[in-house]
């Protein structure tokens, strides 16, 4: 018998120091862990969100406390029973000899051992379970659907709510139970309870029992399984082309489960019955026959029920089924009220009645005038380069589109705050006193008529109705500060005692270098005018400075969490949000506008989408939050949500109703959602039909608008997203996806223009256009989705097509090489589907011109239109839809594209630190389409190229004056060149008025 082997011991000091350091990082952890866990309760202290941080707080606390007391303990248990009945005299052998020397290392420290392997076991369980903590919320205040499962006649509650709790109770079931039988069969070896290699009895008589009775529970929830196994046949993708139980999942695999249910009980009470008997042989009998009957009847016919009786005729095999994914994904997607509108068939794709369609442009009143010329994901520049006023301030990379209604009438607008940009600090701004005590705030609300542009020396600009600083024009705001923003990334300390000297940039002061400084005194932020919330700031955010700095006192609030997204989703955490929030002006105040999104993986029959990736665009990334990419198949807009631009209040108001998912969380969190009647009237007329929603939903509609089971299975008339066609051709072939746009427009056989959210569609894997969806977002008609519908039979341009005819057109194709220079570039605007009348589409497209240089930024040039193949390019959008349908065909948007010259009002306020002016993008030589040369050409040419050496010039020597002057001179040359080049036959390019 070999002797035992000794155990190294550790000298005492050792010991202390090991001891020291294990204390120390403990010390540490707890200090890191409670700091965040207070910030956190101060935030929603301050929000008023505090129900939600002890709620999840508490839900969190209890499922980690039961899993980890449950599964630690039971598997404890398990290892004390086994070695509690471990055998008092094992026969000597050599495998016996080799676990002696373990045997000696456990049994002065099997207390420990044992509670070490409970606390780790537990704390793994703990920490699984605390993440399934809505599931236990919702499961505790489920409510009723009212609706009904076909197949199982259950309530679609019990799926959405119940069925996903009893899947996490029956997971933590046969975890438990497994860890006890490993931790039986480690113990019992050790111990010879179990003997594998010596001869005679291989266990004894308490190690027999307690391994049946662990292999019994397991098999016994195994068919608790199999049952549980029977209702996620509605989840099932069996069927390949729909969602949910399939003809052979019904009728064959069904049968199946329940049979298995049976068996797998029969195969558990045999287990338990060798508790008595003490003979494997029966179980393992029916262990084997549960196996056979397993593969046999759970996995092998159901395949030849697939294979031989289904796919011979699937189309009528699957037809009952293949109607019930349709009604249940078209109802998880709140698409059952679509309305559908077939395109008139007198239209032929490329043959346009022009009489019919100049009627219809004449008659038209509400779409035509409204034709959106500024582009929002274009524009970010434009704003930036005229109304930044300081480089503290920024406009976010997309711009947002919202209505107003000024003096009676309604038009759409692109939107923004001037926000403070974190990452345009310059070195010298850069200290901790300025980043966060001195630049802690944007400022302004800029908006331009989406229709409209300015005439004369600034032409192709917007036309900033509000503007400036202090914010002045036709949209009223009284308080423009804005402390909450997308761009604002760092914490500020605000607040100061009464005679204090502000310490707050605010803005620039009217006419003098100097500037005016504010005094934050909003309702927003945490105060930290105590030692205590000084250390625990210190601490959280690891800067002394909240301890050492002047600037931190008494009446200091520390500001965080300051992205809109980002509060509405930590006081909120049951709902997925938008990923574009935008601002709007609300009795005087600026707020954003956020939407709430609840969601399911469960509904059954529905098809299930990875958000994220269903809900990504060509824009998503740049100025819009991607969704996080998890697995769902419901879906409603169940919550608006505002955030204050100033004092950061969160508010979340009830828009769906009848959302049970939202009932759920609302029984769950009282007092968090406000009713959708508690909305103001100004802020419903500001909601919009979400984008994400959008894109999901098109992208449902384009397989789930048909109908008949038979055309569903055969994909025949399947629609597609299409690709953006302004993207670059590498993006295009990527596939990625053309954006949904906003427009104010009258739907076909409506008199008056509606704001509404619209994307065009096509058929399947072809560039020809199929439908045009839209959903509308006036306050009346909220909600409510119109596809348009044009006829298979008949071929109609798509987006890229129509955008491929804008490319090859000679002038078009012409200007393009003048515009694409070294010292410029041609950018396209959102390419727009407009409704005309009952039964045209009328694309427009706007063409920005850049300059290549560092401050440069986009003009608007050009005017593209298309309808029915025939395309129209001029300065302004009414000479465009002349040249389509003939003389006065653009009268009635003359005045969208004719904003008249900037007003007196209008001119900017001058920063401190003037703006280093922009290249006008104008070329340098005329292109080389083979037109005539004239004298008075060759000569505006000079002309243009010295303008722009002078400009060059006074840039480097940083002469405003002479800037401003070689600008004016440089657009004289460029008119003066186009008017040349017109009556030398080539098409005039002169700025869009």
């Amino acid at each position: 018998m070999r002797p035992p082997v000794s155990v190294p011991t550790l000298s005492r000091r050792a010991k202390v120091v090991i001891g020291s350091i294990a204390v120390l990082l403990v010390l540490f952890t707890a200090i890191g862990t409670l700091t965040n866990v207070y910030v956190d309760y101060l935030w929603f202290d301050e929000t008023g969100f505090t129900e939600v941080f002890w709620t999840e707080l508490q839900t969190r606390a209890l499922l980690f406390a039961v899993a980890g007391v449950a599964t630690g303990g039971l598997t404890a248990l398990a290892v004390y029973l086994a070695y509690r009945f471990r055998p008092a005299f094992r026969p000597m052998s050599l495998e016996q000899q080799n676990l002696e020397r373990y045997r000696q290392s456990l049994e002065p420290r099997r207390t420990l051992v044992l509670t070490a392997v409970a606390v780790v076991v537990g704390l793994f369980a703990g920490f699984t379970a605390q993440g399934s903590w809505e599931t236990w919320l919702t499961f505790r205040n489920a409510v009723p659907f009212g609706r009904v499962d076909p197949q199982f006649g259950l309530d679609l509650s019990f799926f959405v709510f119940e069925y996903p709790f009893y899947r996490l109770l029956l997971g933590f079931a046969f975890a438990i139970v497994i860890l006890a039988l490993i931790g039986s069969l480690l113990t019992h070896y050790v111990f010879g309870g179990l003997r594998l290699q010596t001869p005679g009895q291989k266990l004894t008589g308490a190690a027999m029992v307690q391994l049946s009775v662990l292999l019994g529970l397991f098999v016994a929830l195994k068919a608790v399984a199999y049952w549980f196994d029977r209702y996620d046949l509605v989840y099932s993708d069996r069927g390949e082309l729909f969602s949910g139980a399939s003809y052979t999942d019904v009728n064959a695999l069904l049968p199946a489960k329940t049979i298995l249910v049976f068996a797998a009980a029969f195969c558990a009470v045999a287990f338990f019955a060798n508790v008595v008997v003490r003979n494997f042989r029966l179980p393992a009998a029916a262990l084997v026959l549960l196996l056979l009957s397993s593969l046999v009847i759970g996995v092998a016919y159901p395949a030849i029920v697939q294979q031989f009786v289904v796919r011979p005729s699937a189309n009528e095999r699957e037809a009952d089924y293949i109607e019930r994914a349709i009604a249940s994904t078209r109802d998880a997607y709140g698409l059952t009220e679509v309305d559908y509108v077939d395109f008139a068939e007198e239209n032929t794709g490329d043959e346009v009645d022009t009489d019919a369609a100049l009627a219809e442009l004449r008659a038209d009143d509400a779409t035509i005038p409204n034709a959106r010329l500024l582009d929002p994901n274009v524009l970010a520049g434009t704003f930036t380069a005229r109304q930044q006023i300081r480089n503290v301030y920024g406009f976010p990379e997309k711009l947002d589109i919202d209505r107003y209604t000024i003096d009676g009438e309604t038009r759409d607008y692109v939107v923004a705050v001037r926000e403070l940009d974190s990452n345009s600090l310059s070195e010298n701004q850069d200290t901790w006193i300025n980043r966060h005590t001195v630049y802690t705030h944007g400022n302004g609300f800029v908006a331009a008529p989406a229709n409209q542009v300015v005439t004369g020396q600034e032409g192709g600009e917007p036309n900033f109705t509000s503007r400036d600083l202090p914010t002045v024009g036709d949209i009223d705001v009284d308080q423009a500060r804005i402390y909450y923003g997308e761009l604002i990334e760092d914490y500020s300390v605000v607040g100061a005692p009464e005679d204090a000297t502000p310490r707050e940039f605010d803005r620039p002061e009217d006419g003098s270098d100097g500037e005016v400084n504010n005094t934050y005194d909003g309702e927003g932020g945490v105060a930290i005018g105590s030692f205590f919330r000084q250390l625990t700031f210190a601490i959280y955010y690891r800067e002394r400075n909240f301890l050492l700095s002047g600037a931190v006192n008494d009446a200091s609030k520390v500001l965080y969490v300051r992205d809109p997204r980002e509060r509405v989703e930590k006081a909120a955490p049951f709902l997925e949000v938008d990923g574009d929030p935008y601002p709007a002006v609300i009795d005087g105040r600026v707020v954003w506008i956020l939407d709430g999104y609840t969601t399911s993986d469960a509904y059954p029959y529905s098809e299930r989408m990875e958000l994220g990736e269903a809900a990504t665009d060509a824009l998503t990334g740049t100025g819009t939050a991607a969704l996080p990419n998890e697995q769902f198949n419901y879906i409603r807009n169940s919550v608006k949500a505002t955030v204050d631009a100033y004092d950061g209040t969160v508010r979340l108001y009830e828009w769906d109703e009848q959302d049970p998912v939202l009932k759920a969380y609302t029984a769950a969190f009282p007092g968090v959602i406000e009713p959708r009647d508690s909305m103001s009237q100004e802020l419903v007329e500001h909601v919009r039909y979400p984008e994400d929603l959008f894109k999901l939903q098109r992208d449902i509609l384009t397989r789930y608008h048909v109908s008949n089971p038979s055309d569903f299975y055969s994909q025949n008339d399947r629609w597609a997203v299409p690709a953006d066609p302004t993207q670059s051709q590498e993006a295009t072939a990527a596939d990625e996806a053309q954006p949904p746009y906003y427009i104010l427009a009258a739907r076909p056989d409506e008199p008056d223009a509606t704001f509404q959210l619209t994307s065009a569609l096509n058929a399947f894997r072809r560039q020809n256009l199929s439908a045009f969806i839209s959903a509308s977002s006036d306050p009346d008609t909220y909600g409510q989705i119109q596809v348009l519908r044009l006829p298979g039979n008949t071929p109609f341009r798509g987006p890229q097509q129509v955008q491929q005819s804008f490319n090859t057109n000679d002038e078009v194709a012409r200007d393009l090489t003048l515009f694409n220079s070294e010292d410029s570039q041609a950018v396209f605007g959102n390419l727009l589907t407009l409704p005309i009348g009952a039964n045209g589409l009328l694309y427009v497209q706007p063409l920005y011109v850049e300059g290549t240089g560092e401050n440069s930024f986009p003009l608007l040039r050009k005017v593209l239109v298309n309808y029915g193949g025939r395309v129209g390019y001029a300065d302004t959008l009414s000479d465009a839809l002349d040249q389509v349908f003939g003389a006065g065909a653009g009268d009635t948007a003359t005045d969208s594209d004719d904003a008249g010259t900037t007003p007196d009002t209008q001119e900017p306020a001058t920063p401190t630190e003037p703006a280093e002016p922009t290249t006008p993008a104008e070329p340098t030589t005329p292109p080389a389409d083979g037109g005539a040369t004239t004298p008075e050409l060759d000569q505006a040419v000079r002309d243009v190229d010295a303008a722009l050496q002078r400009l060059e010039d006074a840039q480097r020597n940083g002469d405003f004056a002479a800037q401003g002057q070689a600008l004016a001179d440089l657009q004289a040359a460029v008119q003066a060149y186009e008017a040349a080049r017109a009556a030398a036959g080539g098409a005039a390019a002169t700025p869009t008025g």
